[in-house]
């Protein structure tokens, strides 16, 4: 759930996505949940593949599986 008064930056980075869906740690297949933690190191549920990817703070290539 997103509080509503979240705020947003105006010039977002895009840490995945954009390259089709598949298996790369690049891409996601059916992500399903979203986390971000007090290290701002956003973790994915990737469902199709099973696995829980995550990007580090200021990591905008790969994710780690």
């Amino acid at each position: 759930n997103i509080p509503a008064n979240a705020t947003w930056k105006q010039n977002g980075v895009t840490i995945a996505g954009g390259h089709e869906e598949g298996d790369a740690t690049n891409q996601l297949w059916g992500p399903y949940g979203l986390f971000v933690d007090d290290d701002q190191t956003v973790v994915i549920a990737d469902c199709v593949n099973h696995r829980i990817m995550q990007w580090k703070n200021g990591d905008t290539t790969n994710g780690q599986a």
